[in-house]
């Protein structure tokens, strides 16, 4: 069995570690690269009361370099416990769609006056 499982890795709560939050959108990318990396990591999923902040993950200090590396290669939205953010990619979509449908609603609008104004 592969060792970089989280299930079998309790242990490094109790070494020197650090907490990381990865987005949902974000997990299955970023522990198949820790595991393809050899990199040993906890996750508590199901003691997390949500998840909205992002999947609690319990790595080790001496592999920071190394998972920073897999954040910066994969586009992966991390943050730590004091640090909480969100994804700007996703608000900027976001952002887009509300433009979007307000420049169709305003369009619509003149359009409805415009025939008002042929017609009438």
């Amino acid at each position: 069995m592969n060792t970089t499982l989280s299930e079998n890795n309790f242990d490094i709560k109790l070494k020197e570690h650090y907490k990381l939050y990865v987005l949902l959108k974000d997990k299955i990318i970023f522990e198949s690269e820790l595991q393809n990396s050899g990199i040993k990591y906890y996750v508590d999923i199901n003691e997390q009361p949500s998840i909205d902040g992002g999947i609690r993950y319990f790595l080790l200090d001496t592999d920071m370099e190394n998972v920073d590396r897999i954040i910066i290669e994969n586009r992966i939205v991390a943050n730590t416990e004091s640090n909480l953010i969100s994804d700007f990619r996703d608000e900027k979509k976001i952002m887009k769609l509300y433009v979007s449908v307000a420049g169709a609603v305003i369009g619509i609008i003149i359009l409805i006056v415009v025939i008002e104004k042929i017609i009438g």
